[in-house]
């Protein structure tokens, strides 16, 4: 019972500090605070599920305990009985609920709660690689809706022949970031293009970065730091839209970070996002070096500057998707295309976990 006990008191330990953020909470004073109200939210959200499995858990030991006791000193047949089966009930679920409490203890990412932007670029392959770039936006697409997230597009850049040079956009809903993190990296296509007349197989690559969404207290922006250039849209959009300046460029001064918004008609809408864009921008530039430091331990996360490290590669000959990082395959390409990529994810968190729990001397 030692080490159960030891793992109960972990938990129990925090209770002090989950009941003071509570009381915080409802604090008049606090609540006119917006930043510090938004954060002790933020621990809120993360301490309730450690407390909510440590009482569970430690109801568990409570009632393994009396029905131990019960068999050890109880006379009547029907009621050792019933303490036995509960014993037999509780006990292999005890393993299980100590491996989640464990994870639980260690820190998470403390972005993975976040709406994610994602930037796609079509890399080697030409046109090809552009209309891979395509066809990874619709999996993720497919895959959004699947997850009822929302996503908006803030730039694009049409390929030739199809697909996109690059396209970079916003995913919001529930933990987007702590799923679409794996995503980052190369991804690598092997088939015939369709702009090859021979037959012959060729391999492209497109490069996905995803980034967390910067909260409004995330990073001070102001605009006194910001170059705004108004241009008229490219692309589709229908009648008007390249005849009036609503595309809008913001141009870091201190940085020199640029991002444009050409998606939407209205100017300040455009503004908007691109402002969006950039705080994001900014405030992983700082994130980067939190990645770089997780990335050297786990083979799960690639770090976002690092543009060689191929993830997953695609074989439309032999229908097979493969992720190098925990060698998972699938022989069910089409599928996998269409947004069902959430095998795969479980997968890599399922390895990452394993991770977490090594590197906290698990």
């Amino acid at each position: 019972m030692a080490a159960e006990n030891t793992l109960l008191e972990k938990v129990l330990s925090l209770e002090g500090k989950f009941q003071s953020i509570q009381d915080q909470l409802s604090d008049p004073g606090v609540m006119s605070d917006m930043k510090k109200y938004v954060q002790l939210n933020k621990d809120y959200k993360e301490l309730e599920p450690i407390i909510r499995a440590g009482h569970e858990y430690r109801k568990l030991l409570e009632d393994l305990q009396s029905a131990k006791d019960i068999l050890l000193n109880e006379k009547d047949d029907e009621l050792r009985e019933m303490a036995r089966e509960e014993i037999n009930d509780i006990e292999p679920r005890l393993p299980q609920m100590e491996q989640d409490i464990k994870l639980l203890l260690i820190p998470a990412d403390p972005d993975d709660t976040k709406n994610a932007m994602i930037e796609i670029r079509g890399g080697t392959g030409g046109d090809e690689a552009a209309i891979f770039a395509g066809d990874l936006f619709r999996m993720y697409q497919h895959f959004a809706e699947r997850k009822g997230w929302k996503l908006e597009v803030t730039d694009q850049a049409p390929g030739t022949s199809g697909g996109f040079k690059q396209i970079v956009f916003k995913l919001s809903g529930d933990g987007v970031y702590g799923v679409m993190k794996y995503e980052s990296g190369v991804h690598r296509v092997q088939r015939v293009p369709q702009t090859e007349t021979q037959g012959r197989i060729q391999t492209s690559a497109a490069s996905v970065a995803v980034f967390p969404e910067a909260g409004e207290f995330d990073v001070d922006l102001s605009w006194d730091d910001i170059r705004l250039d108004l241009f008229c849209s490219s692309g589709p959009g229908g009648q008007g839209v390249n005849t009036t300046y609503s595309a809008v460029r913001l141009t870091h001064i201190p940085s020199g970070l640029v991002v444009q918004c050409q998606e939407e008609r209205s100017q300040l809408k455009n503004k908007d996002r691109a402002f969006e864009e950039l705080r994001t921008r900014l405030y992983n530039l700082e994130h980067q070096k939190y990645l770089d430091g997780i990335a050297a331990k786990r083979k799960t996360m690639v770090s976002t500057g690092d543009r060689s490290a191929k993830i997953r590669t695609y074989n439309y000959p032999q229908g097979r998707v493969t992720d190098h990082r925990i060698n998972w395959s699938m022989y069910n390409l089409p599928v996998f295309m269409d947004g069902d990529i959430q095998e795969c994810i479980d997968q890599l968190q399922i390895a990452e976990n394993a991770e977490r729990l090594k590197e906290a001397g698990e």
